[in-house]
């Protein structure tokens, strides 16, 4: 069993799932957590990996540690999502796996469900349809890492457990307007939109796909209640239960920031999934539920936003 001394690897600490699970880990009196820089340790690098597992030998691996970006990015760098994602969950996996790991929490995404899933999407829709042309790449070694995962799970009765976040958002973002995912991004275009006094955003797309959102912490719970406890299932979809179009949300953090100017939309563009609603009873039925609602959590990633990211 896992107790508050159990070494725990989290992969990924200084990106916003790691540096959460880290923070509430931390406030629950874990006492042993292991914490390594990408220049200190390169998991693109087998034996890089393989060094490490031997010298700390962890009891624990979180696996937050992955290449991400938006429409965009995924759409310029289709050889490096699919690649050293492949590359780090592999040898995460693997090293896990051959050092008798007692439990191994995967984070994946919803993207690894087919464009046109039936709604809500359940777990089992996985491979069922083809995917979302714009982050194919990156869905493509999210889905490889699960099915590892179940492998072991099922084969082996090792706790390797996938967890399917929708759309993360919170302190520790990426803000960058280019590789960054819509929310993040639209944070930062208003921003500068306001300071700069534009009169009009133009956003990709159409403005019409619905999207669900969960702030960050939320997840960071699941996570811990997954680590307390021996689970019988290997994927579990975690979201919030609610949908948002992604004119509203341009709207809503339009007030946030404060910016006066018009949003308009670029039907040019692409809009990616029309509609990707997880259903996330699995989750649920274990105890859990989120508790920061849309409006509350972005005011507090605007608030961390501006006090980290703005000089």
């Amino acid at each position: 069993m896992i107790s508050r001394n159990s070494k725990i690897f989290i992969a990924g600490h200084k990106g916003m799932v790691g540096s959460s699970c880290y923070k509430l880990l931390k406030l629950k009196g874990y006492k042993n957590i292991i914490c390594l820089s990408s220049s200190e340790l390169d998991l693109r690098n087998q034996k890089q990996v393989f060094d490490f597992f031997y010298k700390f030998r962890p009891d624990v691996v979180i696996d937050a540690a992955a290449k991400v970006g938006g429409i965009l990015h995924n759409s310029e760098f289709p050889y490096e999502f699919l690649m050293d994602n492949l590359l780090i969950q592999n040898n995460l996996i693997k090293f896990s796996k051959d050092f008798n790991v007692k439990k191994f929490i995967f984070l994946g995404s919803s993207c690894i469900y087919p464009k046109l899933a039936k709604q809500p999407i359940k777990e089992e829709y996985l491979l069922t349809g083809p995917l979302e042309e714009t982050n194919q790449w990156y869905a493509i070694a999210k889905i490889t890492g699960v099915k590892l995962c179940e492998s072991i799970f099922f084969k082996e009765k090792k706790q390797f457990i996938s967890i399917m976040p929708t759309n993360l958002y919170g302190p520790n973002d990426n803000f960058d307007k280019k590789s960054s995912h819509v929310l993040p991004a639209l944070i930062s275009k208003l921003y500068e939109a306001k300071n700069l006094k534009s009169l009009e955003v133009k956003l990709w797309g159409t403005g019409k796909p619905l999207r669900e959102f969960l702030y960050v912490d939320d997840l960071s719970v699941f996570i811990l209640s997954i680590l307390e406890s021996h689970v019988k299932d290997s994927v579990y979809n975690i979201g919030s239960g609610e949908e948002v179009s992604i004119l509203d949300l341009a709207n809503i953090i339009k007030q946030i920031v404060g910016y006066k100017g018009k949003i308009t939309f670029d039907p040019s563009m692409p809009d990616g999934t029309p509609r990707k609603f997880l259903d996330s009873s699995k989750a649920k039925n274990k105890g859990w539920c989120p508790n920061v609602s849309l409006q509350d959590g972005i005011e507090t990633t605007y608030k961390w936003f501006l006090h980290n990211k703005i000089k």
